[in-house]
C-alpha cells in the first residue's frame, strides 16, 4: 500500500475514486470500454495513481473498487428503466406461477435470464487471467483499437444494407424501429414497443447477443458496444440493440458486484470503503445522465464517433506504452 501519511493517503484515495467514478459512469454505457479506460488513465497519470490503481497487483483492491463502481452503474440503469424492470420482474414471476410464457414481458424476462448465462460463466473462468495478465496498458490500448474497428465494421455493414433497400441478411440497417400497435390498433409508447420487439427474439439469438458481453471482460473492448454490434448483426435496429444492451448489463453488473465487492470488506482494504462509496455516488449520477443521453442518441445517430475515438485513443496508447514508454 501507499507509503504516504495516512491522512494524505486517504485524500488520495478519495480523489482517485471520484475520478474513476466519473470515468466509469460515462465509459461503461458509451461503447468505449470503461475497463480499458480504468487501466489506461491511472497509467497515464503515473505516480501514486499507477501504484494504487494497478489491476495486476495481487494486493490491490482496484478490481473490487471498479466492480463497486459498476454496481452504481447498474443501480442507475435500474432507476432509468424502472418501469421496464417492474414489468419484466412481474412477467418472470407470473410465468413461474402459471408455468407458461404468454405475454411479451414474460418472454423478455426469460430471454434476459438466458442471455446472462454465457458472460456469467466466462467471468468466473477468466477472472484470474484478466487480473494477472490482461490488465496492462498495452493490452488495453490494443483492445480499444480493436473495439473501434468492431464498431466501424458494424456501422458500415448496416449502412450498406440500408443502401441496398433494406437489411442484409443478419445485419441491422441502424434505422429507427417501426412503430408497434396494440390489439386495438393504438400505437404503443416507444419503450413498450421496443420491449415487444425484443421479446420476439428467439432464446438462441438472445443468448448469442448476450455472449457478446464476454468481450467486455477484456480491458479495451466495450460491453455495451459488443452487445449493440451483436444485436445489429442479428437484425435489430440500433435503438433496439442499444436498449437490449442496457437491459442485459444490469443483471450482469449486479451479479459481478455480489461476486467481487466483498473483497472491499477485508481488513487491509478498510481505507478504501469510504472512497468507494463516494466514487459510487459519482458513478451513479454520471451513469444516469449517460444512459438518458444515449437512449435518445441511438434513435437516429451512428456508432462512428465512438469507433473513431476508440481507434485513435487505442492506437496512441498502444504506441505510447508499447514503444515510447
Amino acid at each position: 500500500m501507499s507509503t504516504l501519511p495516512s491522512s494524505l493517503t486517504t485524500v488520495e484515495h478519495y480523489a482517485e475514486a471520484i475520478v474513476l467514478g466519473l470515468v466509469q459512469g460515462v465509459t461503461e454505457l458509451f461503447p468505449v470500454s470503461s475497463l480499458g479506460h480504468s487501466v489506461l488513465i491511472p497509467a497515464y497519470l503515473g505516480g501514486q495513481w499507477a501504484s494504487d490503481l494497478s489491476m495486476t497487483n495481487p494486493k490491490s483492491p482496484y478490481l473490487a473498487l471498479i466492480v463497486a463502481l459498476h454496481v452504481a452503474t447498474a443501480l442507475a440503469l435500474l432507476v432509468f428503466f424502472r418501469d421496464d424492470w417492474v414489468r419484466i420482474v412481474r412477467g418472470l414471476f407470473s410465468s413461474i406461477r402459471r408455468k407458461q410464457i404468454r405475454t411479451p414481458y414474460e418472454k423478455l424476462a426469460w430471454l434476459l435470464v438466458f442471455a446472462t448465462i454465457p458472460v456469467g460463466i466466462a467471468g468466473v473462468i477468466l477472472d484470474k487471467l484478466l487480473r494477472t495478465d490482461l490488465g496492462k496498458p498495452t493490452y488495453a490500448g490494443a483492445f480499444l483499437m480493436l473495439n473501434g474497428l468492431m464498431l466501424y465494421a458494424a456501422e458500415k455493414g448496416g449502412a450498406k444494407g440500408k443502401q441496398r433497400g433494406g437489411r442484409r441478411k443478419g445485419v441491422g440497417t441502424g434505422e429507427p424501429s417501426v412503430r408497434e400497435l396494440d390489439k386495438y390498433g393504438r400505437e404503443l409508447p416507444p419503450d413498450i414497443a421496443s420491449d415487444v420487439r425484443l421479446a420476439r427474439l428467439s432464446p438462441k439469438t438472445a443468448m448469442s447477443i448476450g455472449a457478446a458481453e464476454i468481450a467486455g471482460l477484456f480491458p479495451g473492448l466495450s460491453r455495451s458496444g459488443a452487445t449493440i454490434v451483436a444485436g445489429l448483426f442479428k437484425g435489430l435496429s440500433r435503438d433496439d440493440a442499444a436498449r437490449f444492451a442496457f437491459l442485459l448489463a444490469t443483471p450482469v453488473i449486479l451479479l459481478a458486484g455480489l461476486y467481487k465487492v466483498p473483497t472491499l470488506m477485508e481488513p487491509e482494504y478498510e481505507s478504501w470503503i469510504g472512497p468507494a462509496l463516494v466514487g459510487s455516488v459519482v458513478a451513479f449520477i454520471a451513469s444516469y445522465l449517460s444512459v438518458r443521453f444515449l437512449v435518445r442518441y441511438f434513435e437516429n445517430r451512428s456508432l462512428i464517433p465512438f469507433a473513431v475515438y476508440s481507434g485513435v485513443f487505442g492506437l496512441f496508447s498502444l504506441v505510447y506504452f508499447g514503444v515510447v514508454k
